[in-house]
């Protein structure tokens, strides 16, 4: 007898397979674009330093994401902002903001690093206020960017959830050129961090298990169509098997 699928498990199994299919293709675009960020990163924080730009644009960022920087000048220490809800290894704590004015004139904001809630002010680590001249040593990172349901700043509480140097160089009251488009992680100096803020470590970390999650995204397709298949046999033996008993029963 040939193989007749049956209109209900059909309608159901066939988009569930679809699906699954659709997302383990998705897993693996998103294994290639993460494998081309984080190779990026690697390459560029290795990479001979350049001065900070004047600006740039979301269409720059594909030359300078992550394209290490470096300069001379002092940080402004007393114009220092903090940015909120910023865990690092389940303590909760914030992102040292803080403008630094190049020996050029430019003005560039700088994330520092993370340190604690109780060290949350200037005033409750003195010892990490460091004086002119001062060295930065970090990465370009595109400014503005967001979650989804990351809330917007309030500058008005001193409040700030993402790093946007226009709005916070007129909420500081700013002189002379900033440099906007973008902000600057400060890489870690040493191996392991030990010494606030926690700056940017020089070798990325982040989880990379999307060829993990297609291969389970397949495997459940897979398993899937098993199910459909072995499920039609069974019933067209039991059929046949049912139409035997009526015949000999005839």
């Amino acid at each position: 007898m040939a193989f007749r699928p049956r209109l209900w498990p059909t309608l159901i199994t066939v988009p569930a397979v679809v699906l699954m299919v659709a997302l383990g293709v998705w897993q693996l675009q998103r294994l290639a674009w993460k494998t081309e960020l984080i190779d990026a990163f690697e390459s560029r924080v290795s990479a001979e330093p350049t001065d900070p730009p004047p600006a740039l644009t979301p269409a720059d960022m594909g030359d300078w994401r992550y394209r290490r920087v470096t300069a001379t000048g002092r940080f402004l220490h007393d114009k220092e902002l903090q940015i909120t809800g910023k865990p690092y290894k389940g303590t909760a704590g914030f992102h040292v903001i803080t403008p630094f004015v190049t020996d050029g004139g430019l003005t560039v904001f700088v994330n520092r690093g993370w340190v604690p809630e109780d060290k949350r002010r200037p005033a409750d680590r003195p010892d990490t206020l460091l004086p002119a001249p001062a060295a930065i040593d970090g990465v370009i990172v595109q400014s503005g960017i967001k979650g989804t349901f990351v809330p917007e700043n309030e500058p008005q509480n001193d409040v700030w959830f993402t790093v946007r140097p226009e709005a916070m160089a007129a909420h500081l009251g700013l002189q002379g050129p900033v440099a906007t488009g973008y902000y600057i992680d400060q890489l870690a100096e040493q191996p392991k961090l030990t010494v606030l803020p926690f700056g940017a470590e020089r070798h990325v970390t982040v989880r990379n298990e999307h060829l993990q999650y297609a291969l389970t995204w397949f495997m459940l397709a897979a398993t899937l169509i098993g199910v459909y298949i072995v499920w039609h046999r069974q019933a067209d033996k039991a059929e046949r098997d049912g139409a035997e008993r009526d015949g000999e029963g005839a």
